[in-house]
């Protein structure tokens, strides 16, 4: 299953780096490496969180998001939206940005691509961070089935039962961070930050729109008609311990196709953008050479896609069930330091640390956890009394 999962991203890895070597010298080899090997260390987090939705869709989708999606995070997210947030920040042409992207040494209103990049942080910060925030706030203020730092979730729970306590608490946060972090790009921050909101809120209602809309086809059809009922019969081929449901959207056992799947993927490609901000705006400290910074970060993005699927398969989070809290609290960190890097700047290695702690307490925890729950199992074996043996 390793090498079946990995082996696209250890055979781009190779490829990759041999056309650096062969283009860029041992200097370009170098630098995509350094950049491949950051955006994996940085991004592990972002691995179990895509898994956390990526267990609730059918084999086609998660082939999809092998495939296609690979290809929207590395030129989309890596390399296209870049390229808008600094036409659009900058108010530049398409053709200006390119220039400027193709060429380290040429300036528009003074300023270089990666400055230009830099200077849309606050905008990029605002809007990954919020709605992150939001993606935190859902899970914490959420019910779940496993409490890992109960002192915390319990209350926080009650909390949730509020109606859009989440959007009320992520608005109050927008609202300081553009206050009291933001200054003269107040204005900005705040405009960015709806934006975050409003994308998280469409695109995560859409697909708990269509969702729901499953379940009831389920209930009223339970049986399957013909070949165009697939949903039944995915569900039924996995084993149950698989279908274990993500507690981002809701307690649903069924895997999800169609519309509902179709949201759920953009979610995930929205939530990979969030993530990479910090990283492509980092990476100009390496290189301020768009291929290069495009082609490490890509390979490591294809090593994040293939960990999502390999913990999918594995179930891995089934069997360490506090893995998915450490790395929402992993994004709620993150989201913090994307609206204090408003007006900080946060080194990425921090960042990164962070979300490894935040994993690494959760796998050690659910491994406690199992530990306890085998030797309450061995103890109450031995405690079943043993046949007589008398007829």
């Amino acid at each position: 299953m390793f090498l079946r999962t990995f082996g696209w991203s250890v055979a781009t890895t190779i490829a990759g780096l041999v056309a650096a070597g062969l283009i860029w010298g041992a200097q370009g080899f170098g630098v995509v490496l350094v950049l491949a090997i950051l955006e994996i260390s940085l991004s592990f987090d972002n691995a179990v969180v895509n898994a956390t939705v990526l267990k609730r869709m059918n084999p086609f989708w998660q082939r999809l998001f092998l495939t296609l999606g690979v290809l929207i995070a590395v030129f989309g997210m890596r390399l296209v939206f870049p390229l808008a947030v600094v036409g659009l920040t900058a108010q530049l042409s398409p053709t200006t940005v390119l220039d400027l992207a193709l060429n380290s040494d040429h300036t528009a209103d003074g300023l270089t691509y990666g400055q230009h990049l830099e200077a849309a942080g606050p905008a990029i910060a605002a809007f990954g961070g919020i709605f992150l925030l939001m993606i935190f706030l859902d899970f914490v203020l959420g019910e779940k089935d496993y409490h890992w730092l109960r002192l915390l979730e319990r209350p926080l729970e009650r909390i949730g039962r509020l109606s859009s306590a989440s959007s009320v608490i992520a608005l109050l946060s927008l609202v300081l961070a553009a206050r009291l972090l933001a200054g003269e790009h107040a204005e900005t921050v705040l405009l960015a930050g709806l934006l975050g909101l409003a994308t998280y809120l469409v695109v995560n209602g859409l697909s708990s729109l269509f969702e729901s809309s499953l379940e009831g086809a389920e209930e009223a059809e339970p049986g399957p008609r013909g070949p165009q009922d697939a949903i039944p019969d995915l569900r039924d081929a996995v084993p149950a311990q698989d279908a274990v449901p993500a507690q981002l959207h809701g307690s649903s056992p069924m895997l999800l196709a169609g519309k509902a799947a179709f949201f759920l993927f953009l979610y995930l490609e929205v939530l990979d953008a969030s993530f990479s901000f910090d990283g492509v705006v980092g990476a100009f400290a390496v290189t301020d050479n768009l291929f290069q910074i495009t082609l490490g970060l890509g390979i490591g993005a294809l090593y994040i896609r293939s960990l999502t699927v390999y913990l999918v398969r594995k179930g891995t989070l089934d069997d360490y069930v506090y893995l998915e809290h450490g790395a929402h609290y992993a994004i709620g960190a993150l989201a913090v330091i994307l609206l204090v890097s408003i007006a900080h700047k946060i080194p990425e290695l921090v960042t990164g640390l962070i979300g490894v702690a935040f994993i690494g307490a959760a796998l050690a925890s659910s491994v406690r956890r199992n530990r306890r729950e085998a030797e309450l199992e061995e103890a109450m074996a031995d405690l079943e009394p043993v046949p007589s043996g008398r007829p």
